[in-house]
Order: structure tokens, then C-alpha cells, then sequence
């Protein structure tokens, strides 16, 4: 039964880490039956220095016509698959193994929110003086209890709020670009034909023990010619990579309307020193016309080539023909 509920929240947390994936979201929403919450921010960046304590202030409404008992539950989380979803560990018993924010978190008591009504709830973290410089995340996940205030909650109801902590001090920041691909309908391509369905992977792998938000510019050039440009990842808040984790991106380009060689590059910083990374690609537009034009005249030197091959043989032939004759 234990596993079966776990499996429930589970598939119901997906509200929680797509907001986490997109990095847009203000508030996450769960529904069943008889029970509708809202929680905002559903993610939180803050910074608590050693020996001190941090305050996160969350908000859960109740959307429902009757009063709700809201159980909070404090979790850690670590990076899920790469294109931000993170994994949340669901046993209020468990940890994660590194970056725990729910060691420094202060448990939460139930709290009673009346129909329509918003709650602010608050978080304390607190960060001992030995704590070891870097990040730190975890969620705060509310689900509703039963009516008698006891610990048996409803977990397919829950929703949750993401937090994301800093610890001050010396932190290694090591952010690795692996790819940079240039792809068309999901393929690494060197050429295309038309322009259509042309995008650029990036993927940054987190080497360091801090969690980052790298951004930039991404933009397509002819020549010296910019034709186009991308903000990447300048939304607020921000995309992050987990420590131990990695995360990719696929941005859509435009601007290749031509025939000609096209420069794919990319600007990007990351870190609290301003750290920097460039790349860049070169890509052919070859349209198709182009390229039957190309085989047709390939084709054309080809049999022109072989015409003069015979020609020069027949007539060396004859050259060799006529001094027989001469001989005799």
C-alpha cells in the first residue's frame, strides 16, 4: 500500500517538476475529486550564509468550498532526466546522498486553510556554521490530511514547491559544454536542402559542486552578416544544471535563406566570476535544385570525360595504323 501511494504522488508531482523543467511557472495546481491546492513560487533560489537561517515563504491556496487540513511534506531531490526534470525523492524518511537540503530544513506543522483562502507558510532553513560550501535543494510538497488532523494525508493531492539553496564560500564552478550540434528534424547534419526544421543542441554537463543558470546568445551569420539571433535561457528565473547533472537545450534557428556557408555560434556565461564559453559550427545551405544542377554537370564531366578518352584512343589507334603502312 505504501509503495502504491508513493507511485500515486509520484505521477502527481509531474505539475511540480515541469514547472521546474521550464522555469516559467508561478504557481502549480493538483486535482481530484474533492480536493483542488494551488502553491506559488513553485521554485525558490536563496542564498544563507553559515550559522544562520533562511526564511522561504510559500502560498497555498485552497480552491475548494470547505475548510482543508494541509500536511506539509519536506523531500530532497536530485537531477532527473536532462532536460530538467528533477527526480524527488518521495520518502519522508530518505536523503539524498549530496546537496540535501532537508537536513537544515525545520519540520512543518499541519496548518488548517479555510475555502478560498490563501496561507503563507514558511520555511526555516537552517544552515549550521560547519556547513560545507555549495548548493543544496530540496521541495516542500502540501498534500491534504484527513479530517481528524492525523498523518495520513491524501498524496494525490499534493503539489510542490522547489527550493534551491546557496551556501556561501569556496565552491568549485565547472561547467562543461559537450555539444553544440547543429540538427535538422532531430539529426546532426553537415548540409541541408531547405531551412526548414533547423535547430542547435547545447548540452552543459555541471562538473562543480554549485548549482548554475547558464546564458548568452546564440546567433546564425553569412558572412559578416548577422541573420540571426536567440536570447538563451535570459528568462526569469532561470534554467538550471544540477551539480552531478546534465541538461540540453534545442533552439530553434532561422535565417537560412540562401545558398552559401552559414556560422552557427554561441556566447555563454555562467558562474558567479562571469565565466565564458564560445563556440562555433559552419553549416552548407545547398538547396535542391542546387544539387540536381551539381549531379547533372558531375554526370555531364563524367561522360565528357570519357568521350575524349575514346576519341584520344581512336586516334592514336589511326596514328599507329598509318606508320604500319608507311613501313611496308
Amino acid at each position: 500500500m505504501k509503495n502504491l501511494l508513493r507511485g500515486i504522488s509520484a505521477l502527481l508531482l509531474c505539475v511540480a517538476a515541469v514547472a521546474l523543467a521550464h522555469g516559467n511557472g508561478a504557481a502549480a495546481t493538483a486535482t481530484n475529486n474533492t480536493n483542488t491546492l494551488k502553491v506559488s513560487p513553485v521554485r525558490t533560489s536563496i542564498t544563507v550564509q553559515p550559522g544562520t537561517t533562511g526564511i522561504v515563504k510559500t502560498y497555498v491556496t485552497n480552491l475548494t468550498k470547505s475548510p482543508v487540513i494541509i500536511h506539509p511534506i519536506e523531500n530532497d531531490f536530485v537531477a532527473g532526466d536532462e532536460n530538467g526534470t528533477p527526480s524527488i525523492i518521495l520518502d519522508e524518511n530518505s536523503y539524498a546522498p549530496t546537496h540535501s537540503l532537508k537536513r537544515f530544513m525545520t519540520p512543518l506543522q499541519n496548518v488548517t486553510i479555510n475555502a478560498g483562502d490563501t496561507k503563507e507558510i514558511d520555511v526555516s532553513i537552517v544552515v549550521p556554521k560547519t556547513a560545507q560550501a555549495g548548493g543544496y535543494f530540496g521541495a516542500v510538497r502540501y498534500a491534504p490530511a484527513t479530517s481528524d488532523n492525523s498523518q495520513s494525508v491524501n498524496l494525490s493531492a499534493s503539489v510542490a514547491s522547489l527550493i534551491l539553496m546557496t551556501v556561501p564560500g569556496p565552491t568549485t564552478e565547472n561547467l562543461i559544454l559537450t555539444n553544440f550540434d547543429i540538427q535538422q528534424y532531430g539529426s546532426t547534419v553537415a548540409t541541408i536542402s531547405k531551412p526548414d526544421g533547423v535547430s542547435v543542441l547545447v548540452r552543459f554537463a555541471n562538473k562543480g559542486n554549485l548549482q548554475e543558470a547558464p546564458f548568452g546568445q546564440i546567433y546564425v551569420q553569412k558572412g559578416k552578416k548577422v541573420v540571426y539571433r536567440y536570447n538563451f535561457n535570459q528568462t526569469d528565473p532561470k534554467d538550471y544544471v544540477l551539480p552531478d547533472g546534465a541538461r540540453r537545450w534545442t533552439v530553434p534557428l532561422k535565417g537560412f535563406d540562401k545558398f552559401g556557408k552559414y556560422k552557427v555560434s554561441g556566447t555563454f556565461t555562467y558562474g558567479t566570476k562571469g565565466e565564458s564559453v564560445s563556440v562555433s559550427k559552419t553549416i552548407w545551405v545547398i538547396p535542391t535544385g542546387y544539387l540536381i544542377a551539381g549531379g547533372a554537370i558531375i554526370v555531364g564531366l563524367i561522360v565528357l570525360g570519357i568521350l575524349i578518352w575514346l576519341l584520344l584512343r581512336m586516334y592514336k589507334r589511326r596514328i599507329i595504323r598509318k606508320s604500319s603502312r608507311r613501313r611496308y
